[in-house]
């Protein structure tokens, strides 16, 4: 036992790449004081052993720059993608490949302080974890907006679809490295990534991380985007969602039989042998209703459309080798010009 306590805990650190190009060099550099051995807050040995670059074809010279720390640090290791997959798959490439026994996924852009994997990791082996989540203990650097609407979907997940260990999910987290490999081995290509998570992992905690300014540049998330992510994780949930079409059908029943009880009294016991009017009522009545219904059948097919996915085995990711080193790599002819001309001259037998 005084053996085992005595090794440092292996971590891996998971960094998906889309516009890392300024950004991930000063993040390596504060990453280089950890892959010597270091001590937690309250002195258990940490090390980390790889930082794992997945690159996810963002629109930068990201790729250059992971060659270069490649070649600059033993520790850093590249994962290319066949093409653009997005944040999540692009970390669960990352966390497949790695070989840790504690996983630590962060963002590229400097808003995730790498000194502070080492509290995560005390709060993990303090409470038994194995799914730390960093818990903002300021105000996310986002606009008012997006935290806002950020807030209310992490809600309307934990309250209306909440499923086993819902907590309020962050990019930056600790896993144990079983867990996170065996989720990066068989989620589905719709999977949430945290929502996976959950239905394997055993405790889910968090721990106080205070998040950084990002640097300055455009952010890789939309509006499109960040809807997207949403009901991505609304389906992934589980079936609850199914259940909101039920509530849906249920609520406009009973909108109706109200309505019907109003006509009902409004012409026998005030107005009694006069015409019911409302046209316009009806119509307004009959566009809910059909919005309610087509609204209903959209969801509905928005989990088939998962399901056939799935069963079309679409993976949420490819990893290849680095595109720069293979065929893609080689852009100017290798034969030289005179050459080619001789062998068209040759006389052919």
């Amino acid at each position: 036992m005084s053996h085992a306590a005595a090794e440092p805990h292996r971590i891996s650190i998971v960094v998906p790449v889309y516009q890392g190009e300024r950004t991930l060099s000063a993040l390596i550099d504060e990453i280089v004081p950890l892959t010597q051995v270091t001590h937690t807050p309250v002195g258990r040995p940490l090390i980390v052993e790889e930082v794992l670059l997945v690159f996810d074809h963002g629109p930068d010279n990201s790729a250059a720059v992971i060659r270069q720390l490649t070649s600059a640090h033993a520790f850093v290791r590249g994962v290319w993608l066949s093409r653009n997959f997005g944040q999540h798959p692009a970390t669960l490439a990352g966390m497949a490949s790695s070989g840790g026994e504690w996983i630590v996924t962060m963002d590229e852009d400097g808003q995730h302080d790498p000194a502070a994997i080492g509290g995560m990791l005390d709060t993990a082996l303090d409470q038994q974890a194995t799914v730390v989540y960093a818990k903002p203990t300021n105000a996310a650097p986002h606009g008012m907006w997006r935290n806002a609407a950020s807030r209310g979907a992490k809600w309307l997940i934990a309250k209306a679809l909440a499923g086993d260990n819902t907590v309020d999910y962050q990019s930056y987290r600790l896993v144990l490295g079983e867990v996170g490999r065996s989720v990066a081995a068989y989620a589905g290509s719709e999977a949430y990534l945290d929502i996976a998570l959950g239905w394997i992992a055993g405790d889910v905690t968090t721990s106080p991380v205070a998040l950084r300014e990002e640097v300055d540049r455009r952010s890789g998330y939309r509006l499109r985007t960040l809807l997207s992510h949403f009901w991505r994780m609304v389906l992934s949930s589980g079936t609850k969602g199914l259940r909101m079409v039920s509530f849906i059908g249920i609520a406009f029943a009973l909108l109706g039989l109200i309505l019907v009880a109003y006509v009902l009294v409004s012409y026998f016991a005030f107005d009694p042998g006069s015409e019911v009017q409302g046209w316009a009522s009806t119509m307004v009545i009959l566009l809910f209703g059909f919005g309610a219904t087509l609204f209903s059948l959209g969801v509905v097919a928005e989990y088939v459309g998962v399901n056939v996915k799935t069963a079309m085995g679409k993976p949420p990711y490819l990893i290849v080798t680095d595109p720069g080193n293979g065929p893609l790599g080689r852009l100017e002819p290798t034969v030289p010009a005179d050459t080619t001309e001789s062998l068209e001259n040759t006389p052919k037998t």
